[in-house]
């Protein structure tokens, strides 16, 4: 990449040397800004520090979201479509609760400084890295296992560290004032809940048997509660993780907040359910990914040693994220399948569900659920038909 000095990005450096000046009561002037690929609505560089009066580290990332006034009228893709301020807020509550971890829990880069009123985050830099979703393109079969069970450990690791601390969390987003706003991605899912039977009987012509949806109502409550909760930035998508030294890290937290763990490992069991990622999980992938995140976790929740039971939550939480996938890209939203097929990993929809619903309906089967293993059969044979 190469340094940049368009007219947004010079207003960017100009807002961080300003905020960086007022908190070290010193001047700080930031040079050589180089774009790292915002979304149309964010403005994210790599900048250095030319005068360091208080130690600041050799080179920051500066991430401000725009205005939605002037913002790129391609929306950033996900589950959920998030007010501009919440989304902000959350995410700068996000990454003050992970700054509070000790260095070796923190997911993600260090919070620096931020500016409520300029939507601005100066960010400790990651340094060299390697995007992830690079090494799940890989042709080499063990590297794709083997990262993908890296990337299982380290959220792993994020939930140990976070166990217990909710209430910290809350606390920061009261202060943010942003407390009273729900979880968007929970409401999205309980949306996907009620939709989405209807969507496979007028689609595909497939009903839901009851004993599906006793699933589907059990796994959404893994959302509200429950005693495996910990911290999740919640968009997991390979593009927003990043391999670099220090190992796998975690990018993006403007849907961060508390949810019960086992969400965060289905999510990338089911391959990133928000976008159209494609990646090879097979079955004995997905349970070497599943035995590397408990041995994280195990220490902190004992139960979760039980195999019985670990299943039996990972398949109902593959399950909501397949539906909310077949929720978000079943109909045919070109403005939504246009934005996420700009992902590295994307893949035709028709393919990307088919495959999902095949992993769902493997999972099922070795796992010994014979109810929803029918019905994601039929769900793909129908796909098949339908989308071809």
């Amino acid at each position: 990449m190469t340094a940049i000095l368009t007219e947004p990005l010079s207003e960017v450096v100009a807002a961080a040397e300003k905020l960086l000046t007022r908190r070290t009561g010193a001047t700080v002037r930031l040079v050589d800004p180089v774009d790292l690929g915002g979304s149309g609505r964010t403005i994210v560089l790599r900048v250095r520090v030319a005068e360091n009066p208080f130690s600041l580290p050799r080179t920051l990332v500066l991430k401000q979201v725009l205005n939605p006034d002037s913002a790129a009228t391609d929306a950033e893709p996900g589950p959920v479509d998030v007010p501009v301020d919440v989304a902000f807020l959350r995410e700068a509550v996000s990454y003050q609760f992970a700054t509070a971890l000790a260095t070796e829990n923190r997911p993600g880069a260090e919070l620096l400084a931020y500016d409520f009123d300029e939507r601005l985050l100066v960010l400790g830099d990651l340094g060299d890295s390697t995007p992830f979703a690079s090494l799940l393109d890989s042709d080499d079969p063990d590297t794709v296992t083997n990262s993908l069970m890296a990337m299982a450990q380290a959220l792993g690791r994020m939930h140990a560290a976070t166990v217990g601390r909710e209430e910290d969390f809350t606390a920061l987003l009261r202060r943010a004032e942003v407390a009273h706003c729900g979880d968007v991605v929970a409401e999205q899912a309980t949306d996907a809940l009620a939709t989405v039977p209807a969507l496979l009987a007028d689609h595909l012509g497939v009903e839901v048997p009851a004993e599906v949806v006793e699933i589907a109502d059990r796994a959404t409550k893994l959302f509200g509660g429950g005693r495996f909760r910990a911290f999740s930035p919640s968009d997991l998508c390979p593009d927003n993780i990043i391999v670099n030294d220090a190992g796998v890290r975690f990018l993006d937290y403007e849907w961060g907040g508390f949810r019960d763990a086992t969400l965060d490992l289905a999510y990338a069991l089911v391959s990133f359910p928000a976008c159209l990622c494609s990646v090879d999980l097979s079955y004995d992938r997905a349970r070497a990914m599943t035995e590397a995140w408990r041995a994280e976790v195990v220490g902190m929740w004992p139960a979760l040693g039980d195999d019985a039971l670990l299943t039996e939550r990972v398949l109902d939480a593959q399950l909501v994220w397949v539906w909310l996938s077949t929720y978000l890209f079943l109909p045919e939203d070109y403005a939504r399948i246009a934005a996420v097929r700009d992902h590295q990993l994307s893949a035709p929809r028709a393919d990307v569900l088919i495959s999902r619903w095949e992993h769902l309906a493997e999972f099922a089967d070795r796992s010994g659920n014979s109810a929803l293993t029918e019905h994601a059969t039929l769900v793909v044979g129908r796909l098949r038909e339908t989308l071809g």
